[in-house]
């Protein structure tokens, strides 16, 4: 050690030794107090806040039956009608959230696609989906063919393939047929509107009102374009879905069935789409050690810093998650995160709000053309991961 060090360690070594033990424990807690606001600051300045939805955003285009495109129309928004009976209950003294009501779905299950540039995948994964939905919902106000079918398999047992009861809704109404598409172009700069109102138009005049187009003027992110699709469903029961179609649709149906089991007593449910059972698998094993390594090292991250409920999730970031209408408004207007971690967000407000989740197996395969850079997403995540956590402890973010 040169001198001039020691020297320096030996005059504080010697002043510590002087030094009352109170005075010590003082200055300790001083530089922890200091480091607590230093810390809390920080996390201020660094913690993303989503900026304002623009008034263009709000409006949505579908093809009318002529064949023509819409002028934009504006998207309903449920938690206007949340909203003002949560108002109308707190003038009346009753703080129960659980209490308030949601207007009522008027189609049963709608789909949210997040899509930055997808003009060349968006297609394929809409063919699925809508050929799945067609099938199994029909359009709002009818019955699908193949559900009529299942009503009179089904009379003696009282249920319905795909999670159906004849008396889903609250007050014992029937559950609503039909589904809606909500596509949310995330500020695309391709053709990917043109794509989806295209293929709208194939359809023909019995669908094509039932898949509407959204635009976002900027990117805002997967999850931005989620939680802003996830605003404006309709649906008793709202998906997203990748618009890569790597997730299998026909599992919806898994999904629709569990969540109906563990649904609250307010019809509050969180179905995850899960591929943990694959790992091991040849499509995860073949993967680089690189990627697998990550994968592993963000879910002990997970594990560490998530709550439990949330860290017992095995996949928490497959995009193919499912939201009973009841459970959204306390989870989407409290949304934060914009960027790859915004599933573990979902979870966690659902977690807070002691809203019942369950994993379920869906089938799942690679696709190319994605747009995540394994190494450098990953560590975003990882940074992402920290940065949400620390802004709920501390109290930045808050259910206000």
């Amino acid at each position: 050690m040169p001198p001039a060090l020691a020297e320096i360690v030996k005059i504080i070594t010697v002043a510590v030794r002087e030094t009352s033990p109170y005075i010590l424990a003082g200055y300790a807690l001083l530089a922890l107090y200091l480091f607590v606001q230093v810390f809390y600051i920080f996390i201020y300045i660094v913690a993303p806040t989503p900026r304002e939805i623009l008034r263009s955003e709000t409006t949505y285009k579908h093809i009318e039956d002529n064949g023509s495109v819409s002028y934009a129309k504006p998207l309903p928004y449920w938690k206007n009608t949340f909203d003002q009976h949560k108002k109308s209950m707190r003038e009346k003294g009753d703080l129960t959230d659980h209490k308030i009501g949601i207007e009522d779905a008027e189609v049963f299950m709608s789909l949210v696609v997040p899509a930055f540039n997808e003009e060349n995948r968006l297609g394929i994964m809409m063919r699925e989906a809508v050929e799945y939905l067609q099938k199994e919902y029909g359009v709002a106000g009818s019955e699908a063919t193949a559900n009529d079918s299942i009503r009179r398999r089904q009379k003696n047992t009282g249920k319905h393939l795909n999670g159906h009861t004849s008396s889903g809704n609250a007050g014992g109404k029937a559950d609503p047929t039909g589904w809606e598409v909500l596509i949310i172009s995330d500020g695309s700069k391709d053709k990917t509107v043109d794509t989806a109102l295209e293929f709208a138009r194939s359809l023909g005049t019995e669908s094509t009102g039932l898949i509407r187009v959204a635009s976002l003027v900027e990117n805002r992110g997967k999850g931005g374009a989620v939680t802003h699709g996830m605003r404006h469903v309709r649906g008793k029961y709202a998906v997203f879905a990748d618009a890569d179609g790597a997730s299998r649709f026909e599992d919806l149906g898994k999904l629709v069935r569990e969540i109906k089991k563990v649904e609250d007593q307010d019809g509050r449910g969180v179905a995850v789409g899960s591929r943990a059972h694959l790992v091991g698998s040849e499509e995860v094993v073949k993967r680089s050690f690189l990627r697998n390594l990550l994968m592993h090292s963000f879910h002990l991250l997970l594990w560490i810093l998530t709550p439990p409920a949330t860290a017992a999730i095995r996949d928490t970031q497959c995009g193919f998650k499912l939201f009973s209408r009841s459970a959204l408004p306390y989870i989407i207007p409290y949304m934060h995160s914009e960027s790859w971690i915004f599933d573990v967000e979902m979870l966690m407000l659902a977690e807070a709000a002691s809203i019942p989740v369950v994993e379920v197996p869906i089938g799942w395969h690679e696709v190319q053309g994605s747009k995540l850079n394994v190494l450098w997403d990953s560590l975003g995540m990882a940074w992402g991961l920290f940065i949400l956590r620390a802004a709920w402890a501390t109290g930045i973010y808050r259910r206000t």
